[in-house]
């Protein structure tokens, strides 16, 4: 096919990217037609898959908002995939025109798509970093450009911790990052679960065609312990499309049985 104007020159067009697929679902437009045969065949598989997906996009787009709401100016998203239109950058700017987002993931197609995304911008930046390196997270050019850790951070992590197994130990590494953070932080997260596991879900990595690593379905108790140390804000841990919702929030009808978890705490003072 034709490389549209916008497609970074190093991106592969021709292969399909786990990272555009997702985009496809989420209502992004960096995305190939390679891309969307991929995804149009996983949702015949799985249709409750892309419209989690979508449910999960704006529940960080809520956040984003409420958090500037409260204050907020600085955002670290890791593991964010491609930064779609109608994502946290969007959301915090919207509420907070001075705010600044630094994204991250590890993949590299992701980021590449990403820098395209936002050149130009310069209150956001993406970069290739690894959820499991949270130091060359901080460290990162982009990082000390855009966040002052001596003032309160939103930290991110949607739909990432479910591919963290127990024996990685999850909460150690988010207090890699929390550790970080001043009081008056926010911690959000969102990830695989629900109290009772649909049918389907150990099939998602399948479903990806072996892309993705295992999904770690983990139950509501388990979710909220993520947030040991941390003041859960109402409405507490509840299903994606029921968090502080608005219009936008369950435009599949997926409900209260949405097999997605969320919540944002903040950090107290000691």
């Amino acid at each position: 096919m034709e490389r549209p104007s916008w497609a970074p020159a190093d991106v592969d067009i021709e292969t399909p990217s786990i990272a555009r697929v997702y985009d496809y679902w989420v209502g992004g437009t960096h995305n190939f037609e390679v891309d969307r045969a991929v995804a149009r065949q996983v949702e015949e598989a799985n249709p409750a898959l892309p419209k989690t997906f979508r449910a999960n996009r704006a529940f960080l787009r809520r956040a984003g908002r409420e958090l500037a709401g409260l204050g907020i100016r600085q955002f670290l998203d890791v593991g964010s995939g491609i930064p779609a239109e109608h994502n946290v950058h969007d959301a915090v700017f919207a509420a907070a025109p001075d705010s600044k987002v630094v994204y991250t993931d590890i993949d590299p197609v992701a980021v590449a798509h990403g820098r395209a995304i936002l050149a130009g911008e310069p209150r956001a930046a993406i970069f290739q970093g690894d959820l499991y390196k949270p130091k060359d997270i901080f460290e990162a050019p982009d990082t000390a450009r855009l966040i002052d850790f001596d003032q309160p951070v939103g930290l991110i992590l949607g739909a990432v911790l479910h591919f963290v197994p127990e024996e990685n130990d999850p909460l150690a590494l988010i207090r890699q990052f929390t550790d970080r953070l001043v009081p008056g932080s926010y911690l959000v997260l969102s990830h695989a679960g629900a109290d009772e596991v649909p049918q389907a879900a150990p099939n998602v990595a399948k479903s990806y065609g072996g892309a993705v690593s295992e999904v770690i379905w983990r139950s509501t108790e388990q979710f909220t312990a993520l947030f040991e140390g941390f003041q859960l804000i109402d409405p507490g841990v509840t299903p994606v499309t029921v968090w502080r919702p608005d219009a936008d929030a369950d435009v599949d009808g997926l409900g209260a049985g949405a097999p997605m978890l969320a919540g944002a705490a903040l950090k107290p003072v000691v």
